[in-house]
């Protein structure tokens, strides 16, 4: 058994050396350590880095010759006097492994009353490292010592461990019962570990559980003490510590005048506090071994962004030893995320202003026409660019700036782009009137057709979150998805800039009587899929998720070809990724609103699913969502809906004339994904992604294995990606769950369903 903990405790001390070789390698790496030229640099996996060499020439003196010897297990080990070493680090620490001294009764007396052991490395070059070490004694009859020299005099040190029995020895204590510890002093060279035993019991009282007496220097952070370590220490022969070396035995401030001075180019002299004599180390914006003439080299700064403060890495301009950031073109500052930073230049603008109203001034002094007009056009610029900062302009030009190169970035209009665009926002480019805000249709200078959205407000305390979705939103390029061009800034309210669909809107075409031919069943279940594929990129695919919020059947565009495009934006928002739900201010179409979300305010993508549900017993029904004009048992779509599966009457409320006889098994399963859809709680209804692939297999199933159903089970299955496995249930069953809290839920924005 104390085998076995023997074991445990060399495996980790073994993996604490192994991540602190691994940590010290790499900071090794960083500081580009080397040797002497012509000279080994490495020993076995062990680097070698100057003052320490080996080979005659290759070390600094003496006290840094380092041995490089075959190991019993065939492996080079490097050695400085007796000390094995593990890895040597230019910051000044040896990580070496020192071995312990025990005292045992091997049960008919002591084998030994006193043993001791040494670190024979003599010179004041290398110290125990008081920062890093700790002197332990293990044992229940036991008192050990540690001997050494301090500041040239004999130093010396020791604890007891005393106790009765194990039960009172405590899990990670060192307090004297079981174990004992003392901190490691400053500057202690030319160390001795003695353990005595004879003025005790000789472990004659503690001997069943504790037979031997142990000491040790250990490296903190590698031991924590156990009860079991009373009976198991007898095969750890060697334990980690750490030395601290320096070169020489004088300070910087005599040592920098005397010819033996070592420190090269770009470096500076350091006193350290455990040590007696100097260091020396790098100057910030370098980095290499500073004991080599000309080992500390230039860091560029530039290519790493932690180690530059540039608000654009690309505008990053390395120096000799330093750094400098540049802003790019109208900007100003010094292009610093702890400095200026960089601001759009409006000053030239109104600069140029100025100018040109002097010169009419001056022209036309008479005029206080002219007079008026000039006043008139600063008033237009600083009200301009007072909008361009409170609307987050600044913020989302310095975003922009850090995506220059992006294919998807998006473009900030000027408001006289968009007015030249509109005809000065004329009438007749109106093409929608919302409870949010007014659409114009316009055309760029390059000829391209856009939609314009001019909302009705803004909350000016979320625009830090409105710059975020305008970023998010313009990266996003699907097809289903109307495409976010860009903004404007320079108005009280922001504009939007979207792509432009011409065939009008989903709701127009399934409820406007003058409207366009009715949809066929084929080209709905086409509309559905495509809708359900853009939500389910907007859950999934973008980063941080986006929920719509607003998902209806007036926010679906379609053009020529009726392929869908999700459009309105107005009220997404983005969802953390380390969060499933945010809670907002309800906003949404009452028709469409998931009761969930109306009555907690925790906004998740499930709301999208139910506004996406609705959607589609408005495709099946031909219904609008919410309507006075039905009895008011039929007021709320989804209401209705669902009472009539319950009394299994979905065959009355379905759309007449929505195709042949073999539509009507994929009616069925698409009011059976309807009804899921529409679960009154969140987590009970499916993910966008699984109703995109149940509608997707819906139209891949051919027409005519509708006709008989039985015989093509399993291709239906394929088909339908088996995601409604677990839903497997008849749209006639007699669910108790109707929505008959709707009736108390709070009313919202309504805009009659569009």
């Amino acid at each position: 058994m104390g085998g076995t903990y023997n074991k445990l405790l060399v495996q980790v001390i073994w993996v604490g050396v192994i991540f602190s070789g691994m940590a010290t390698a790499a900071l090794a790496e960083a500081a580009n350590g080397s040797a002497l030229l012509n000279c080994p640099n490495w020993c076995g996996d062990v680097e070698i880095p100057y003052p320490f060499g080996i080979g005659e020439g290759c070390y600094l003196n003496k006290n840094f010759s380092v041995n490089c010897t075959k190991s019993w297990d065939g492996r080079l080990r490097p050695q400085v006097g007796d000390v094995i070493i593990q890895q040597i680090s230019i910051q000044g620490q040896i990580d070496m492994f020192m071995n312990t001294v025990e005292v045992c009764n091997n049960g008919s007396g002591l084998s030994k009353n006193f043993q001791s052991t040494r670190l024979r490395v003599s010179s004041n070059a290398f110290t125990i490292s008081n920062t890093q070490n700790l002197f332990i004694a293990v044992g229940c009859d036991t008192y050990a010592f540690l001997y050494g020299n301090q500041n040239n005099e004999d130093f010396s040190m020791g604890c007891m461990s005393i106790c009765q029995n194990q039960s009172i020895v405590l899990n990670g204590s060192c307090s004297g019962m079981g174990c004992c510890w003392l901190e490691i002093p400053e500057r202690l060279s030319n160390v001795r570990l003695e353990i005595y035993t004879n003025s005790y019991r000789n472990h004659t009282k503690v001997l069943n559980f504790n037979p031997c007496g142990y000491a040790f220097v250990v490296k903190k952070q590698l031991f924590m003490f156990s009860p079991i370590y009373l009976s198991s220490l007898q095969l750890n022969r060697t334990i980690p510590m750490v030395l601290d070396w320096t070169i020489g035995t004088e300070r910087c401030k005599y040592a920098q005048l005397k010819t033996d001075y070592i420190c090269g180019g770009n470096s500076t002299c350091d006193d350290p506090e455990n040590g007696y004599g100097y260091r020396c180390q790098c100057k910030k914006g370098y980095e290499g071994n500073p004991y080599l003439p000309l080992g500390c080299k230039d860091v560029n700064e530039c290519l790493n962004e932690n180690l530059n403060n540039c608000t654009s890495p690309k505008r990053c301009i390395n120096t000799e030893g330093n750094y400098t950031c540049s802003c790019p073109k109208w900007h100003s500052g010094d292009g610093r995320k702890d400095g200026e930073s960089c601001t759009l230049n409006l000053g030239l603008v109104k600069k140029t202003a100025i100018a040109s109203g002097v010169g009419f001034i001056v022209l036309l002094v008479s005029s206080s026409t002219w007079m008026y007009l000039i006043i008139k056009q600063r008033k237009l610029i600083k009200l301009r660019e007072r909008f361009f900062r409170q609307n987050g302009g600044v913020i989302l030009s310095q975003q922009l700036s850090r995506q220059e190169n992006s294919v998807q970035i998006a473009k900030i209009f000027s408001t006289e782009e968009l007015k030249k665009a509109t005809n000065n926002y004329h009438e007749n480019s109106i093409i929608g009137d919302g409870g949010f805000g007014t659409v114009y249709k316009g055309v760029l200078s390059d000829k391209r057709d856009v939609a314009i959205k001019k909302s009705k407000l803004v909350d000016k305390s979320q625009i830090e979150q409105f710059i975020n979705e305008v970023l998010a939103l313009s990266q996003i390029n699907h097809i289903n998805v109307v495409k976010l061009l860009g903004c404007c800034l320079e108005t009280e309210v922001p504009l939007l800039v979207y792509e432009f669909i011409s065939n009008g809107t989903l709701f127009e075409h399934m409820h406007h009587k003058n409207g366009p031919s009715p949809v066929s069943w084929e080209t709905r279940l086409k509309i559905a899929a495509e809708t359900a594929e853009a939500l389910s990129c907007l859950h999934s695919a973008a980063s941080p998720p986006i929920v719509h919020r607003d998902v209806k059947s007036s926010n679906i565009l379609l053009d020529g070809n009726y392929t869908a495009k999700v459009s309105d934006f107005g009220v997404s928002r983005l969802i953390p990724l380390y969060q499933i739900e945010v809670a907002t201010l309800v906003q949404g179409t009452l028709g469409y609103l998931d009761p969930e979300y109306l009555q907690t305010s925790q906004l998740t993508v499930k709301s999208d699913v139910y506004s996406f549900g609705v959607i589609l017993i408005e495709l099946l029904t031909g219904e609008k969502p919410l309507s006075f004009d039905r009895p008011e048992e039929e007021g709320s779509l989804a209401m209705y809906f669902l009472s009539a599966i319950k009394e299994d009457r979905l065959s009355e409320i379905l759309e007449q004339n929505l195709g042949p006889e073999r539509n009507k098994m994929q009616l069925k399963e698409v009011a059976n994904l309807a009804r899921r859809c529409i679960e009154l709680k969140g987590e009970d209804r499916p993910t966008m992604k699984e109703v995109t692939a149940e509608l997707e297999g819906l139209r891949k199933i051919d027409n005519r294995s509708w006709v008989n159903v039985g015989s093509n089970s399993e291709e239906r299955e394929y088909l339908l990606g088996k995601t409604s496995d677990s839903y497997k249930f008849d749209v006639a069953i007699k669910s108790s769950v109707v929505y008959d809290s709707m009736k108390d839920h709070t009313m919202v924005t309504f805009d009659g369903g569009r």
